[in-house]
């Protein structure tokens, strides 16, 4: 029999891996179901984040931003490290993003807990969405937690007033609080990331902020946009704009002794060093990009 009546083996990727992924699938419905799975005290649940929710924001990732990542090689493959990022956006699919570029690139598939705001975990569905993905409450006791547990820990300490800003101030960053995230790094010993992310800025054009709706809401500003609320559920669409996430290089703390975390002059000089890495990075990428589409 010559080589070219060989029987063929079937491939990997055909019903074998169809079947495997068949039989997945119906393990994970089985340990939901049954309540064979793990949450921590935080309310993170590591596998529906990976085998679910990372599998829907994906598509949005990967396919309507397009965001490519630089630097990840900066985040430490093992133990606790703080992320601190610009915020904007007008919606916080910028913190999402962050996530996913981090467990999708760093090659410890490591994962980002995210810090957030009060009005997350008030908000019905959007509350145990937050809590499975691995986020939680924007204090200083929940960080310090997690990050002596040896998490990744993100936070963007423009909050609101980043979120939130005119269109006519993109990319210029708001102010960064009292510099309680470089508190805490100080406390936990932990290195500083620095995050610049660009293209968030533009998905929702904010023009004007509809302040009394705000207050009637109980919300920190109600967006106006080129397409929202003029358009109604459609204006809620995002622009697909191109996105750049870029991980600076680490801030140690580790060689502070441990009186500094009450030293406020060093927290404000560590506070405007990480400010200023963020703003010096987001020019350049700026001026590098081509295109806010392409």
């Amino acid at each position: 029999m010559t080589s070219e009546e060989q029987p063929t083996e079937p491939s990997r990727g055909g019903e074998g891996g169809l079947e495997r992924r068949i039989a997945g699938g119906l393990a994970f419905l089985r340990r939901r179901l049954t309540g064979d799975y793990e949450v921590d005290d935080f309310g993170y649940d590591e596998e529906l984040t990976d085998q679910v929710l990372m599998s829907l924001l994906r598509p949005l990732y990967d396919t309507y931003f397009r965001v490519e990542v630089k630097g990840v090689e900066n985040i430490p493959s093992e133990g606790g490290a703080l992320i601190v990022a610009n915020h904007s956006g007008t919606l916080p699919m910028d913190g999402l993003m962050m996530q996913v570029a981090v467990h999708d690139n760093h090659p410890a598939g490591r994962h980002l807990r995210l810090l957030a705001a009060d009005l997350v975990f008030m908000l019905p569905v959007v509350n145990e969405l937050a809590r499975k993905l691995g986020h939680t409450l924007a204090c200083a006791e929940d960080a310090s937690r997690l990050l002596e547990q040896g998490e990744l820990v993100g936070v963007m300490p423009e909050g609101f007033k980043g979120l939130g800003k005119p269109f006519a101030d993109r990319y210029k960053l708001q102010r960064f609080g009292r510099g309680g995230f470089v508190s805490t790094a100080l406390r936990a010993g932990t290195p500083i990331v620095p995050c610049s992310i660009v293209g968030a800025e533009e998905i929702y054009p904010m023009i004007g902020n509809a302040k009394t709706v705000a207050r009637l809401l109980g919300f920190p500003y109600f967006p106006i946009t080129p397409t929202f609320p003029w358009l109604g559920p459609l204006g809620a669409i995002p622009l697909p704009t191109k996105w750049t996430i870029q991980f600076g290089e680490p801030i140690p703390t580790d060689g502070y002794p441990p009186e500094a975390a009450e030293d406020p002059m060093l927290m404000f000089n560590l506070t405007d060093q990480v400010r200023e890495q963020i703003q010096h990075t987001l020019y350049k990428l700026l001026v590098q990009r081509r295109s806010v589409f392409f």
